[in-house]
C-alpha cells in the first residue's frame, strides 16, 4: 500500500486549502479507517481527523473543529482535508494514514503513512 498526500502550500491567514490522499496498491481500502495527522517543526505528530470506513462518522482534534472537514471517495481511493480558516498555528507537514484497527490517537493504530504535505500559514 502507498499513500500519496498532495495539496499543501502557502496561504495566507484566513485562507483555505484541500489536501488530497491516494491511496495506491490498496485492495483493503474501503475497510480502512483513514485519518490525517500533522507534525509541526519542533514538535511531536499529532492527530488532527479521521474518518470511518464508510464515512459516515469522523472525529476532529479541538484545535481544528469546525474549521477542518475529513471525508472521503473510495472510489477513487482518496481521503480529503478541506482546511477553512487557516491560522499560523496550522502551519505543519500533514501526513495521510491508514488505521491498523480503527482510529485512534497513537501513530501506532496506523500502519501505512503518506509521505507528508507541507502546509505554510502566513501571518
Amino acid at each position: 500500500v502507498q499513500l500519496q498526500a498532495f495539496g499543501g502550500g502557502l496561504v495566507q491567514s484566513g485562507g483555505s486549502l484541500r489536501l488530497s490522499c491516494v491511496a495506491s496498491d490498496a485492495p483493503s481500502f474501503n475497510f480502512d479507517d483513514m485519518a490525517w495527522f500533522r507534525q509541526a517543526p519542533g514538535k511531536e505528530r499529532e492527530f488532527v481527523a479521521g474518518i470511518t470506513e464508510t464515512g459516515r462518522t469522523s472525529y476532529y482534534s479541538d484545535s481544528v473543529k469546525g474549521r477542518f472537514s475529513i471525508s472521503r471517495d473510495n472510489a477513487k481511493n482518496s481521503v480529503y482535508l478541506q482546511m477553512n480558516n487557516l491560522k499560523p498555528e496550522d502551519t505543519a507537514v500533514y501526513y495521510c494514514a491508514s488505521a491498523l484497527l480503527g482510529l485512534g490517537l497513537s501513530l501506532d493504530d496506523y500502519r501505512y503513512w503518506g509521505q507528508g504535505t507541507e502546509v505554510t500559514v502566513s501571518s
